[in-house]
This record gives structure tokens, C-alpha cells and sequence, in this order.
């Protein structure tokens, strides 16, 4: 079984960034990381995307909130993230704490600085299958790995397991984009390891640690892990079980160093690609 680690698809986004750099004449785009509570997933992806911003040569700034903050006193201070000039792209750790109204805060930001496509605006554009706006970086990540490991989508049968708004919905809306023939599972999906034995492209979305094993997987198939989850020892582990693929799987991404090495870097794209926009609209 091939290991598709994320450090090469990262290295050929950062070539792109450098180039979008250029045509920004010396300015440093922002990125503002946006955090309520301390949720361990949250926080390790937050150290990641700090490393990738300073790795990239671009700036960062985290705003961390109790995850007890009441849902006035974090739209206030989300509405002064939102509309400082400085900061040229958001990120926003989701979910958040019942007490907010996260639709609120969708809707608040702005679809410019919107970098992980949680916005309506961007959200309708992924699933018109259009090419402005920012689709949420994770599941473009996913896209990203299959295409420089040249992995073709089109008329292939992918099976997604999970239908979340961050990552399972517009994920299927990229793969339909890139004509693939996607079947997206659930819990309600009755005999969901016949269904995933099936596939060609198995993307694991689920949330649950290592949920994903041996019995979902078909011969050769190409299996990608989209999940972080933090295991009872402590340590960052995927949806799929990665040992159990051997010997079935072709294909597999890892975690840690799959597919979340790629998402921060395509979160930089996005920063940069944000900043060229709002640097349009003023000039």
C-alpha cells in the first residue's frame, strides 16, 4: 500500500502561493484564527495553521475566547475581526459552543475574507459548481491530494462517509465538479460497508476514530482520511484504522501528515488569493 503523505501536494501549493505573492508587490497577507474554547482538535489544528502561515512567509494572529462566552459578547468580537482593515482573511474553529448562534456568524462574515467557504455566498457558489468564492479548505484539500498524486476522478465511484457542511456536502459538490459518480454515506445508510466495499475512492468524513476499517474497504481502492480526532492517549489519529488497509487498500492518506498538511496550505492560498481581491477593490 502506497502511504499519499500531504507533504508534496504542500510543497506544490506553496510554489503557487510564492506566485500570487509576487503580484502583491511586497505586502504580507493576514490571516486571523478565530477560537472558542480549548477542544484538543481544534487547538492542534490551530498550531498547524500557525507553523503553515510562517512557513509560507504570510501573517497570523490567533483570537481565543472562553467556551463559555455568551453569544453577544463573541458576535461583538467577531464583528471587530470581521471589520478590521489589517486582517485579509478568517478562519473560524468550528463547531462552536451551543450558547452561539453559529448561523449568525455566517452570515456576519465576510464572504471576501471567508476562507473556509462558510459563508452562504461561497457555500451556494460550491454547490452551483462555480469557480469564485472559496470552497471550505479541507474538502479542496482532498481534491488537491488526489490530483497530484494523479489520481483521476472522473467516472470513478467514490463513496464519502459523512454529510457535514464542513467537510461531506461540499466535498461531494468538488467530486461531482470533477465528474466523479459520489455516494455519500451516514449513519442511516443501511449496510454502509457493502456500500463503501464498492467504491473505487473511499473518503473517510466521519468524525469517529478510526471508525473506518478493513471491512468498508475494497481491492485497490484509494482510501483518504479526512479525519482528526485525538485518541484516549492523547494522540492525533484519523476516521480509518491505517494499519488494518494493508494488503487491500492501494492508496492511503495518513494521520498525522495526510491530508491536514495539505488544508493549511490550501488555507494560505486562500489567504493570499483574498488579499489580491481586497486589494483590487480598494486601488
Amino acid at each position: 500500500m502506497i502511504t499519499l503523505k500531504g507533504a508534496a501536494v504542500s510543497a506544490k501549493i506553496k510554489e503557487e502561493v510564492t506566485e500570487l505573492l509576487r503580484e502583491l508587490e511586497g505586502a504580507v497577507p493576514k490571516l486571523a484564527i478565530v477560537r472558542v474554547g480549548e477542544r484538543p482538535d481544534d487547538m492542534a489544528y490551530e498550531r498547524g495553521a500557525l507553523k503553515k502561515m510562517e512557513n509560507f512567509g504570510l501573517q497570523a494572529e490567533s483570537f481565543s475566547y472562553p467556551a463559555d462566552i455568551s453569544n453577544e459578547d463573541f458576535q461583538a468580537e467577531f464583528k471587530k475581526i470581521n471589520e478590521n482593515p489589517d486582517i485579509d482573511g478568517i478562519l473560524l474553529l468550528r463547531p462552536l459552543p451551543r450558547q452561539i448562534n453559529e448561523r449568525d456568524i455566517e452570515h456576519m462574515i465576510d464572504p471576501v475574507k471567508d476562507l473556509d467557504g462558510i459563508s452562504p455566498e461561497n457555500i451556494a457558489r460550491v454547490f452551483a459548481g462555480e469557480n469564485e468564492g472559496f470552497a471550505p479548505c479541507t474538502a479542496e484539500a482532498v481534491i488537491e491530494v488526489l490530483k497530484v498524486n494523479d489520481i483521476s476522478l472522473s467516472g470513478k465511484r467514490v463513496s464519502v462517509v459523512g454529510r457535514s457542511m464542513v467537510v461531506g456536502r461540499p466535498l461531494s459538490m468538488l467530486l461531482l465538479k470533477e465528474n466523479a459518480t459520489v455516494t455519500i454515506c451516514h449513519t442511516r445508510t443501511k449496510e454502509i460497508e457493502k456500500t463503501c466495499q464498492n467504491a473505487e475512492i473511499l473518503i473517510a468524513a466521519a468524525g469517529q476514530a478510526r471508525m473506518i476499517d478493513s471491512s468498508y474497504v475494497g481491492a485497490d481502492a484509494v482510501v483518504i482520511d479526512v479525519g482528526i480526532n485525538v485518541d484516549n492517549q492523547g494522540n492525533l489519529c484519523g476516521d480509518v484504522d491505517f494499519e488494518s488497509l494493508n494488503g487491500i487498500a492501494s492508496m492511503a492518506t495518513p494521520v498525522p501528515g495526510g491530508v491536514g498538511a495539505v488544508t493549511t496550505a490550501v488555507l494560505a492560498k486562500h489567504l493570499v488569493m483574498a488579499a489580491g481581491k481586497r486589494r483590487g477593490s480598494r486601488s
